[in-house]
């Protein structure tokens, strides 16, 4: 029964990450800024920050079905919040964030 309310609850913090993400990808489409240009449709730019310098990745939005990544998004939220500009910070370093993109490569055949 406890395993079932955790479940439950991080079911809803995940989707919770996602609603925000979904906002904040849209008040940018919608706004007067420029998106970068290598920011494609169905893609999102995130900065890994847990180095030296933080390096920008643009990822797919499949990489949202990928629950390593969600992870990262909550870990994102807890030190960041979801009010930040431009690219969301990940506190995560290059090569990890790097791997786990990869690695989502074959997560339900998806691109990441």
């Amino acid at each position: 029964m406890a395993k079932a309310r955790s479940m439950k609850r991080n079911d809803s913090m995940i989707k919770g990450a996602v609603r925000a993400l979904q906002r904040k990808l849209s008040r940018s489409r919608r706004s007067d800024e420029l998106v970068p240009e290598d920011v494609k449709e169905g893609h999102f730019a995130v900065l890994a920050v847990n180095d030296d310098e933080p390096k920008r990745f643009v990822v797919s939005l499949n990489c949202l079905s990928d629950p390593v990544f969600l992870r990262l998004l909550e870990l994102a939220e807890e030190d960041f919040g979801f009010s930040q500009e431009g690219a969301l910070a990940i506190p995560c370093k290059a090569s990890e964030l790097q791997s786990i993109i990869e690695g989502s490569q074959g997560f339900r055949g998806r691109v990441c």
